[in-house]
């Protein structure tokens, strides 16, 4: 079904190579070539992902399940999606769910769940989260009466208390719901211990993982997350949610559906139609950053590239923290470099709001996004609301160069 094949390099490839890959990185605006450092809010996408969604609208669109050549190659599309998405997560394919994006498929799950809940029952949140891992679990406690507990944040660490989190999880608990990291902050959760701990309660664990997927290759068979979001816009593909779920729950969850409508997983767990031009350029996206990664399996490959791009990319924040933390009038958030943490900075400048900020910097072609990130709770905590912090974000298609401009535009800012 493809109009073009990648060719897997002999190596991890060098960033100038995978921005050849990228025709966004070609704008200029105001005469800059513009630095994309909006990548926790969406990545750009690489020629390869469009091709292969476009192939398929131009020469195989049809629904499922019918007896016609076009009809035939989407079905077998989209069983390679989940197969590509499950090698991307170590799952298998029928634990691999589509849908309109994380939050929904939040929202689905949650409804489903509940229906085994009763008042007393406990779900334990945290207030690192998105909200996408929040509020779809807080509206149990109007719907199903559930009790919510809430672990607290270390404001000035941004990392979560973890005293706070073995209280809170006991024999009434029925799900912790908690973040791989934190969107704003950066911070990276000791997530297989939390899982560990819930587990041990008799808890179940979704774990969000939509800020995390783009950074580190997730091994679900090895965390043992029950179930897992994540949103294929933030590593390279196009605005469609993915969640793993295990195949024994799966098989048990009694979710809203039509009549007529499959009873076996995972289609059991998805909604009418599907983007399945989003699913099949969710499959592209992966295989791109397999192709990145050398010339072995695909998991392999994928080791390779998120190893080395954690390297690359951890040197790159490192810099810029140092940077921005040094300047007067400028706050860094979050775990400092030598933590576990994404290389994602959310910053304030004093005397200019998010907003303006973020202006002032798309002026250079520096594209930064502003605001709190749906992640509302961390702001008010910080006393940041309503305007937030200005946010950057490393990606496989960042460069020290690019760095350095923004550097150098935070400082004039802060210092006018």
């Amino acid at each position: 079904m493809s109009t073009t094949t990648l060719q897997p390099t002999t190596q991890v490839s060098a960033v100038t190579e995978i921005r050849k890959h990228f025709p966004a990185l070609e704008r200029v605006h105001n005469g800059y070539p513009v630095a994309y450092f909006d990548g926790p809010g969406g990545t750009q996408v690489p020629r390869h992902v469009v091709e292969q969604m476009s192939d398929y609208l131009y020469h195989h669109n049809a629904n499922t399940h019918w007896a016609y050549p076009t009809s035939a190659e989407t079905d077998a599309a989209l069983d390679y999606a989940r197969e590509t998405c499950a090698e991307f997560l170590n799952a298998t394919p029928t634990e691999i769910v589509f849908g309109a994006n994380m939050t929904t498929l939040t929202l689905h799950l949650s409804r489903a769940l509940s229906l085994d809940y009763k008042t007393g029952d406990e779900i334990v949140v945290t207030e690192l989260e998105h909200h996408a891992n929040l509020d779809p679990w807080r509206r149990l406690a109007i719907e199903r009466g559930v009790t919510i507990r809430t672990v607290r944040m270390d404001t000035a660490t941004g990392q979560l208390n973890w005293q706070d989190l073995e209280r809170l999880v006991g024999p009434k608990t029925k799900l912790l719901a908690i973040g791989a990291a934190s969107n704003a902050l950066g911070t990276i959760n000791d997530f297989k211990t939390a899982i560990d701990m819930a587990h041990n309660a008799g808890a179940l664990v979704f774990l969000d993982a939509v800020h995390y997927a783009p950074h580190a290759l997730i091994d679900v068979a090895e965390i043992d997350c029950d179930f897992l979001g994540m949103s294929a816009y933030k590593f390279y593909g196009p605005h469609v949610g993915v969640l793993f779920a295990k195949r024994s729950l799966l098989d048990q969850i009694n979710f809203p559906k039509l009549v007529p409508a499959s009873d076996y997983a995972p289609e059991n767990a998805e909604s009418g139609t599907l983007n399945q031009e989003g699913m099949v350029g969710a499959a592209a996206a992966v295989d791109f950053l397999a192709s990145l990664g050398g010339q072995s399996n695909r998991r392999e490959n994928l080791r390779n590239f998120f190893q080395e791009m954690h390297a690359r990319n951890s040197r790159l924040f490192a810099r810029l923290w140092e940077a921005l933390s040094s300047m007067p009038g400028v706050t860094v958030y979050g775990p400092p470099p030598d933590l576990p943490r994404t290389p994602t900075l959310a910053f304030t400048i004093e005397g200019c709001t998010s907003t303006d900020a973020a202006r002032q910097l798309s002026e250079k072609g520096l594209f930064l996004s502003h605001g709190d990130f749906y992640a509302y709770t961390i702001v008010q905590l910080l006393g940041l609301a309503p305007e937030g912090f200005i946010r950057a974000g490393c990606t496989c298609y960042t460069t020290e160069e690019e760095i350095e401009r923004l550097i150098e535009g935070v400082r004039e800012i802060s210092s006018t």
